[in-house]
């Protein structure tokens, strides 16, 4: 369910491409770290957002690591930070309830694999739940809820995202600005309903076909999983009316050095991947550009391009996605 959110890169100078990557590669060191290896395969874009948003505005300090993906080069790499922590502990956790959701929403065959991946996570959600044990209790009603709105064929888009925005939103609760935490608290309420409309938007055709619930499914006209081209615009402005109130949320806060890569993800390349959605264009433009690049790569192996973070984005769903949905 994860993994669309990722600045626009022809928009970042390498300075700011290198930032990225090495809050990405921190966040990657710190799960392995505090929840071991399989807790690194949840790594997504998303949370790494969630970590540059609860980050001071300062630059942090950072080192080449060894791991998996870069075993004799290494990798550039935040040092683990309280803001790495937190985003840490709440994607264990929020991984952990959506594992548990799919296992109950298949049966036994079609969800071994969701079985088999929470055998290796199970510690790690423990040790996260004993950390954040309000945040864990909230992610639990918050998916029930959501649940019982799906059991319910909710046919309001509105109603149906409600309870992801407001377990996004509940990542914030634990500041203690109150003025950053109501900022925050925003940003995160409409990045999670924007999140879980576009996931939906991209599921729809595999919805359709499966028979799962997807809430536009019930809220628009759509044929064979395509949404005509009203319904295609009226949702394109919903999820442009989150967007909109993200940045405006987002204006209120100065987050320093981390600005250039906020204002490319609120002014530009949500409205970008909304749009590649929408038009049916993302799974394959992503591919596209993956192979263009390991093809430069090929050629010119001593730039620095996203390859490596790119390469396990794509492996385990595009920073998480297709291995937890």
């Amino acid at each position: 369910m994860f993994g669309y959110v990722l600045p626009s890169r022809d928009r970042l100078d390498e300075r700011e491409r290198e930032r990225f990557r090495a809050v990405y590669c921190g966040l990657c060191h710190t799960l392995r770290e505090r929840y071991g290896f399989a807790a690194s395969l949840l790594l997504n874009y998303d949370f790494t957002l969630l970590a540059i948003l609860l980050s001071s505005g300062d630059e942090e300090p950072c080192t080449v690591r060894r791991c998996a993906v870069h075993p004799c080069k290494g990798c550039r790499a935040q040092t683990s930070t309280p803001a790495l922590e937190a985003a840490a502990d709440r994607t264990v956790i929020l991984s952990w309830w959506q594992l548990r959701d799919h296992i109950a929403d298949h049966g036994f065959w079609s969800g071994l694999k969701y079985r088999f991946a929470s055998l290796f996570l199970r510690g790690a959600y423990r040790r996260a739940g004993e950390r954040l044990p309000r945040f864990d209790a909230a992610v639990r009603l918050h998916l029930q809820a959501l649940a019982a709105l799906e059991d319910a064929r909710c046919a309001s888009i509105d109603m149906a995202a409600e309870p992801f925005a407001a377990l996004m939103a509940d990542a914030a609760a634990d500041l203690t600005d109150e003025k950053r935490r109501r900022i925050l608290g925003q940003i995160l309420y409409q990045l999670g309903r924007w999140i879980y409309l576009i996931d939906a938007a991209d599921d729809l055709k595999k919805d359709t076909e499966s028979g799962n619930y997807n809430p536009l499914l019930y809220r628009y006209h759509t044929e064979n999983g395509v949404l005509g081209d009203a319904d295609r615009l009226a949702l394109a402005e919903t999820l442009d009316a989150s967007i909109e109130r993200m940045a405006s949320a987002y204006a209120l806060y100065d987050y320093g050095i981390w600005t250039p890569i906020l204002d490319s993800i609120f002014y530009e390349s949500l409205y970008g991947i909304g749009k590649a959605v929408l038009d049916g264009t993302y799974r394959r433009r992503t591919r596209t550009r993956y192979s263009e690049r390991k093809k430069k790569s090929t050629r010119k192996h001593y730039e620095r391009p996203l390859q490596s973070i790119e390469r396990l984005a794509l492996r385990i769903g595009r920073g998480g996605k297709e291995g937890l949905s």
